[in-house]
């Protein structure tokens, strides 16, 4: 089966176009399976069974896995049954009738408007990396993009004119998201005059760029945003996600409809940008306890 593994895995890398992150989970989950089918002696994927696929789902449980990541060793499962079905390496797939474990999804944390406030407003313009890292926030809370694809932008991405940036996400997918009077003004003067000066005698067309004219890495913004959130007294899990869920969740506070949301994240499955009309009911419940003489 480990020569169906290798084939899978490059399946999913060629043809869907995923990050190394969901393969290295993908190959994961798939290691632990061949383990357990190993372990009970079998020697081709035809002996698998559904009854064997629910063992080695009790075994991760015994083992301590969690609902969430039991929920996607079925989906990886399930998929690589599915591969092996179609590419006829198998005669069945075991998983048909295999149910995907429920898990309650952790609402994410969200800023208040006056938190995003008080973040955009930390650092100081007067420096060529000041002006970069507000340009970066207001970016980040204008669009909702992953910091994966902050860092990917370049300077034919944003078209200032038209007012909106092209953004890659999973999968290399393209969307366009729209750009806002703020933003446009910062984007404007970094681009003209800031970045420039951060660039010195490199050649690249990547947006932002650390003070030796490098592309910037995702860990060090996740860490100019913790730094700047310390500063701002934001009492929060504070990440780039953060400035992501906010971004969502303000939308559709204000009466943004959910597929243009969806659009503008990248979401491939309307039921993931579903999770913020989630956030965004708990937080009038709160007002409502909080305000209501009755409640």
């Amino acid at each position: 089966m480990d020569t169906i593994i290798d084939e899978f895995l490059k399946f999913i890398q060629l043809e869907k176009g995923l990050s190394a992150n969901t393969i290295g989970a993908y190959r994961r989950d798939l290691r632990k399976y061949e383990t357990f089918l190993a372990d009970q002696k079998i020697s081709h994927i035809d002996f698998v069974d559904r009854q064997m696929i629910q063992q080695c789902l009790g075994h991760l449980h015994d083992e301590g896995a969690s609902a969430k990541s039991l929920a996607r060793f079925i989906s990886t499962v399930r998929n690589f049954h599915q591969f092996a079905l179609r590419e006829k390496y198998a005669a069945k797939d075991p998983t048909v009738l295999i149910e995907t474990p429920k898990y309650d999804r952790k609402l994410p944390d969200v800023l208040e408007i006056n938190e995003v406030i008080d973040l955009l407003e930390t650092p100081n313009l007067s420096k060529n990396n000041g002006y970069r890292d507000r340009t970066m926030l207001e970016l980040l809370y204008a669009t909702g993009m992953r910091v994966s694809e902050l860092i990917q932008i370049e300077l034919e991405d944003v078209n200032l004119i038209m007012g909106f940036v092209k953004v890659f996400g999973k999968g290399n997918k393209e969307r366009i998201v729209p750009l806002g009077d703020a933003v446009i003004e910062y984007l404007t003067l970094y681009m003209e005059n800031v970045r420039p000066q951060l660039l010195k005698h490199t050649v690249t067309n990547v947006l932002f760029l650390n003070m030796h004219g490098k592309p910037l890495s995702r860990q060090a913004i996740w860490k100019m945003i913790k730094q700047y959130g310390i500063k701002a007294n934001i009492n929060k899990t504070l990440t780039p996600h953060t400035l992501r869920h906010s971004f969502a969740t303000h939308l559709l506070e204000n009466g943004a409809d959910l597929r243009a949301v969806q659009e503008m994240l990248g979401h491939s499955d309307i039921s993931t940008t579903q999770l913020y009309t989630h956030v965004s009911k708990s937080q009038i419940r709160k007002m409502y306890n909080e305000f209501h003489p009755r409640a």
